[in-house]
């Protein structure tokens, strides 16, 4: 089995290299970039499993290249960062990224979270799978969750993009049926103990999902909001029949 395919994209040749031998020394197949149109080279030449991008650089900036990659991709994304203010949390998570590291941070917790990432993310043999009945799939409203390949489906088998950070919030509902779940606990069966159950991390990632799961968004039906509380997945019976 190949090792991990990792890009790092930084205009900062020192720890652009610091991060890649580190990671490298751990096992993965590390290639760098120093701009966008570095990283695009890469991706022309042969696919990653997961991207490691700095947001402040000349030119195209991190969330600039993070929103086109994500228009067309689910690759992993893990952005790196030196704002710590909540805008920019948001922001990268209105993106779709899989997680963040803010500046300066220790080299073993990228590591973990970058294994954590791709742990989550699909093998590169789901690409190739076709939805198909079975205990691993869960119904949300319109669409369909697959949780062995962590796929989404349309009724006509349409597949939706979505991001591993999309999938744990899928997979704690789907494991959570007809009960209440509190910001607080969403992060804990999540896995994402980092964040701040108080900022808007669960609210950006509950109406990004809705605009996938939710035959109109605007009038939440499948993960319903309790007020003053949490979020709640209610299983809808399909309005369509399978063949």
């Amino acid at each position: 089995m190949e090792n991990p395919s990792l890009i790092i994209v930084d205009d900062e040749p020192d720890l652009r290299e610091l991060i890649a031998s580190y990671l490298a020394r751990h096992g993965f197949a590390v290639r760098t970039a120093a701009s966008g149109r570095e990283l695009d080279a890469c991706l022309a030449q042969h696919a990653a499993d997961l991207l490691i991008l700095d947001v402040n650089m000349p030119g195209e900036d991190g969330f600039s290249i993070a929103r086109r990659i994500r228009a067309t991709s689910t690759l992993p994304i893990l952005i790196l960062t030196a704002a710590t203010d909540v805008a920019s949390r948001v922001a990268a998570l209105e993106l779709g990224v899989d997680d963040y590291v803010t500046k300066p941070f220790d080299l073993r917790e990228l590591w973990a979270r970058v294994r954590a990432i791709l742990r989550r993310a699909p093998g590169p043999a789901a690409s190739a799978m076709r939805p198909a009945p079975g205990r691993h799939h869960v119904q949300f409203g319109p669409v369909v969750l697959d949780t062995e390949s962590h796929r989404l489906f349309r009724q006509d088998g349409t597949e939706l993009p979505l991001t591993a950070m999309e999938f744990d919030m899928l997979q704690v509902f789907a494991d959570n049926p007809n009960r209440v779940l509190s910001r607080d606990r969403l992060l804990d069966l999540a896995h994402r103990r980092n964040c701040d159950p108080f900022d808007r991390s669960i609210d950006i990632r509950v109406t990004r999902l809705r605009r996938k799961v939710e035959a109109d968004p605007s009038k939440p039906a499948v993960i319903r909001t309790v007020r003053g509380t949490g979020y709640m997945f209610v299983p809808l019976k399909s309005l369509y029949q399978h063949p």
